[in-house]
């Protein structure tokens, strides 16, 4: 069985609306869309001004207005949606890297646990071979 990684199990814990809204904050949140808008508000502009067939919208350009409007209105609380999930995100991601911390420390404290036994191990070895050697002199001198 292939474990998945934290990411992965995120990724597929969202809805079809959870991506939508990813993806038009990711798609209004870029260049493209900002370079995009311009070029067709000035089309728009240009077309209105000199409006060689009709104007559609005349200066004050209320119907480009309207559209602003109504593109402010969907886009404020989809890229909310966006923010709040990521920031949901970002807590369980928190709390997953804590989790991962703290079972490090104590593997690494049990670690030392083991290293410092065996420390003391090869101390009280040492400690018996020098008075075994120190007994042996001893005896000898006798």
């Amino acid at each position: 069985m292939e474990k998945k990684t934290w990411h992965e199990k995120h990724e597929a814990s969202l809805s079809f609306g959870d991506r939508l809204s990813d993806s038009v904050a990711n798609g209004m949140g870029s260049w493209n869309f900002i370079i995009w808008q311009s070029i067709i508000v000035i089309v728009w502009m240009i077309l209105n001004v000199i409006g060689l067939v009709r104007h559609w919208d005349v200066y004050p350009f209320i119907l480009l207005n309207l559209i602003f409007s109504t593109q402010a209105a969907y886009a404020a609380p989809i890229i909310m949606m966006s923010q709040n999930r990521q920031n949901k995100r970002d807590r369980e991601q928190a709390q997953n890297d804590y989790q991962t911390n703290t079972e490090a420390k104590q593997e690494i404290e049990a670690l030392q646990l083991q290293l410092n036994k065996m420390e003391i191990e090869k101390l009280d070895k040492i400690i018996e071979m020098l008075l075994e050697m120190k007994q042996g002199a001893v005896t000898k001198t006798n």
